[in-house]
């Protein structure tokens, strides 16, 4: 499974060199016109089957990008200033396992102890520093430099039955569905991918991407935060959380709105309909927090009608991020009765 090759794939923000290496040799044999744009994200074409002239033009995005972190400082005795590359809850960081550098250097994120100082209720991220067992700021200056890239220590691997495992899956499990959706037929439209760069710092690459690629519709595929545990607060005969965004094991979640964009009214509504009539499941994401390339798609060029589904996962932003096997065939079972079926028609407003 590529997604494997992906998550262990380290590509902060900014530095995605190593993912691009995964994705690149993946897509070779299945598009034409493949690109690297000067911002970094690869853009390729999967021609129309033979059919409708000309074919709508349906951009598919997926970032490349992870969160993680940024080297700021070298103290005098050895440990690691740093600061965050993308949204990260502070709480998870002491004591995580990190590797630093394009060395990979491993290292460890430090905390007061709590017996020292029992006062330290709250991380701050300022109070943290990394060790990598230097003796010195000289010694830890002869391994890394300020801008050096840190990510999380993560390995891959199956959970259970149906359960996967790893670092990165916002958004490399929806690079590795367009890369699946690129190895399939063709379908009557031509498929424009865009597997973006920056979209953790500010939807960079999918602006880009969006203004040379000129589609007629766009979809992205993403990942999502699964709020499916059990809720302390909650009624103990409630089965569920208060007001979940969704649900691992639901199938694939269709926004209506967040914080960057509102999904294209027809566009939403046939992606629903064609769920329904396929016996795809799928769930609505609703509340309005968090965004996606979306956002910077679907105002470029005029204006360019924008869907996003994505796979729900636990622990985004983690070195351990869960997501579902069934998520993901539906996922990517929908996306292909999509384009299969899609016409400039259906996204009309009226």
């Amino acid at each position: 499974m590529i997604l494997k090759a992906l998550s262990e794939a380290i590509g902060i923000s900014g530095q995605e060199d190593a993912v691009r290496a995964v994705i690149l040799p993946a897509i070779r044999d299945h598009a034409v016109d493949l690109r690297v744009d000067s911002m970094g994200s690869i853009t390729a074409r999967k021609p129309a089957a033979n059919g409708v002239e000309p074919p709508p033009r349906v951009m598919i995005a997926a970032h490349m990008d992870e969160v993680g972190f940024m080297v700021t400082a070298v103290d005098g005795d050895g440990l690691l200033r740093f600061t965050a590359v993308g949204g990260i809850d502070e709480r998870i960081l002491p004591g995580l396992r990190v590797l630093v550098g394009a060395s990979l250097l491993p290292g460890a994120v430090i905390w007061t102890p709590i017996h020292k100082n029992r006062d330290q209720n709250v991380v701050k991220l300022k109070d943290l520093r990394i060790d990598i067992g230097a003796a010195s700021g000289d010694e830890a200056n002869g391994k890394v430099k300020v801008g050096d890239r840190i990510a999380f220590a993560s390995q891959f691997m199956e959970v259970g039955d149906k359960m996967l495992r790893g670092k990165a899956f916002d958004d490399r499990a929806g690079c590795a569905l367009l890369i699946d959706l690129l190895g399939a037929e063709s379908y009557p439209v031509e498929v424009l991918a865009a597997f973006t760069v920056q979209e953790e710092i500010g939807l960079r690459g999918a602006k880009v991407a969006a203004q040379t690629l000129k589609p007629d519709l766009a979809l992205v595929l993403e990942t999502t935060t699964a709020h499916d545990l059990p809720n302390p607060n909650a009624d103990p005969d409630d089965d569920m959380p208060v007001n979940p965004v969704c649900r691992v094991g639901a199938g694939p979640a269709l926004t209506v709105l967040d914080r960057s964009m509102i999904a294209h009214p027809p566009l939403l509504k046939f992606i629903r309909e064609t769920a329904e009539r396929e016996g795809i499941p799928y769930q609505l994401k609703s509340l309005p927090g968090g965004g996606t390339d979306g956002g910077a798609i679907h105002t470029a060029n005029g204006g360019i009608p924008t869907a996003v589904i994505s796979l729900p996962a636990r622990y985004i932003h983690s070195p351990a991020a869960y997501l579902h096997r069934d998520d993901y065939d539906a996922m990517l079972r929908l996306v292909k009765a999509v384009l299969n079926s899609i016409t400039l028609d259906a996204v009309r407003l009226s």
